[in-house]
């Protein structure tokens, strides 16, 4: 194939017009999405590049987006964001755009700067990833770039969101808990740090209601500050037969607790996580989850970015994708007296 492709190669291979082959390569209006996919297929099996530069220049663009991390996710959460930013970056590609990854400090947070990205004029607009704070999520949502939150949402009904059906993912995976046998059921996670522990809080809570289990204040158990920051977990004294916790990571962490002070998974805990993130399989045993459909969320986001670069006033709201239960060993079935 010869080096310099263009766009009458891929119409004469395709069979169609150079200017449909534009139009699907650059997302307008008036080609069907099958042909859309078959075009911009063809064009990467001929090794067709983008001429992105050009483009800019003539539209003002710069066909980047900003990724934004607040920084206390950046270290607990690394390796699950990470996977969103792969995600992110490879969607991006198919819309000919690039991601630029960007930890928002504290200290800017705090006193509400905006990414220097966004002064610099390198992005067309942004997805973040992770909760912000209220005032941050106001300043945010005044600038004149599109954002999308991913993972997160606020009680701002103009504020557009994707996130994974946090609430009816834990509603079943508790409901899994308790067709094992298990009644004294805890749930570690601190509801005031995040949206999206509070929505899993709740599913737990809903199961509870359902089966008419006794909702126990010792058995709501925090596990970080309300900035997000892990603290030590304290096991309550009269011990639960199984712990539902808000993250893979807090559940890999509580096994340990677990072990370390002679109890032993799933013999007499059950634990069960979410994310379906790398401690999920490191930990031993490993652990019956929620998966995130961390490749349809970041489909969804990107796509709901793009139309908002194409219409600003374009709103969406809060859309949820569901996730699935991965089962493995970290629940005992137990036997009712």
């Amino acid at each position: 194939m010869k080096g310099n492709i263009t766009m009458r190669d891929i119409a004469e291979k395709v069979g169609v017009s150079s200017v449909t082959i534009s139009k699907a390569l650059n997302d307008k209006e008036g080609v069907s999405e099958e042909l859309k996919e078959k075009i911009k297929r063809v064009a990467e099996e001929m090794g067709y590049r983008f001429n992105t530069h050009a483009k800019s220049m003539k539209e003002g663009l710069s066909y980047n987006l900003g990724i934004v991390i607040p920084e206390r996710f950046s270290v607990t959460t690394q390796a699950f964001y990470l996977q969103f930013y792969q995600m992110l970056s490879k969607v991006l590609d198919s819309y000919h755009y690039s991601g630029i990854l960007y930890i928002l400090s504290q200290a800017d947070e705090d006193q509400l700067v905006l990414p220097r990205i966004y002064n610099e004029k390198k992005v067309d607009g942004f997805i973040v990833l992770g909760q912000l704070g209220k005032k941050y999520v106001e300043l945010i949502g005044k600038i004149e770039s599109p954002v999308i939150f991913l993972d997160f949402y606020t009680d701002q009904n103009e504020i557009d969101s994707v996130l994974t059906d946090n609430f009816y993912g834990v509603y079943e995976l508790t409901n899994y808990v308790v067709r094992n046998g298990h009644k004294k059921i805890a749930f570690v996670g601190n509801v005031h740090a995040t949206s999206s522990i509070q929505d899993r809080y709740l599913g737990y809570y809903k199961s509870l209601l359902e089966h008419r289990i006794e909702l126990r204040k010792d058995y709501v158990i925090k596990d970080r500050d309300e900035l997000g920051r892990y603290i030590d977990i304290e096991l309550p004294e009269d011990m639960p037969t199984a712990f539902v916790c808000n993250n893979d990571e807090v559940a890999y962490n509580l096994i340990h607790l677990l072990q370390k002070n002679g109890f032993h998974v799933p013999e007499d805990c059950s634990v069960v996580g979410f994310d379906n993130s790398i401690h999920a399989t490191l930990s031993d045993p490993q652990l019956t989850t929620v998966e995130v459909d961390i490749e349809e969320m970041s489909r969804v986001a990107v796509k709901f970015i793009m139309g908002k670069l194409e219409n600003p006033k374009k709103k969406y709201g809060r859309t949820f994708i569901k996730g699935n239960i991965v089962y493995r060993d970290s629940v005992k079935k137990i036997e009712q007296k």
